[in-house]
This record gives C-alpha cells, structure tokens and sequence, in this order.
C-alpha cells in the first residue's frame, strides 16, 4: 500500500515542470508587457523632439505638420 502512494506521488511530479515552465513564460510576457507600455511614452517623446528639431532647423520646407502623430 504504502508503495501505491510513493508511486503516485512520483507520477504527480511529472507534470510540475510544465506548469513550472508555463508560470515563467507568463511572467516574462507580463514584464515585457510592462516595459514596453512603460518606456513607450519615452520613446514617442524622442521621435516626436527630433522631428521639431528637424522642422526648426529647415524652416522653408518643413512644418511641425509633416511630423506623423
């Protein structure tokens, strides 16, 4: 009897490093998640002051409005 429940212990352990990897895939899609919507805002700011850069210095052909928003 005792050998049945050492056996099915074991066999319960099979599947742990699945749901192990699962759990870590997860967080890594939620941190990169994070990071993105985190540091968007940053990148959107760099994109949009080199384009007024670009616009204030060549005055005759380009407009603040030729910049994407």
């Amino acid at each position: 009897m005792l050998q049945n429940i050492k056996n099915s212990i074991r066999k319960s352990d099979e599947g742990a490093s699945a749901v192990e990897y699962g759990l870590l895939v997860a967080a890594i899609a939620a941190l990169i998640v994070i990071v993105v919507f985190v540091l968007g805002g940053y990148v959107q700011n760099a994109f949009d002051n080199t384009c007024d850069a670009i616009g204030a210095g060549d005055q005759d052909d380009a407009t603040a409005a030729d910049c994407p928003t």
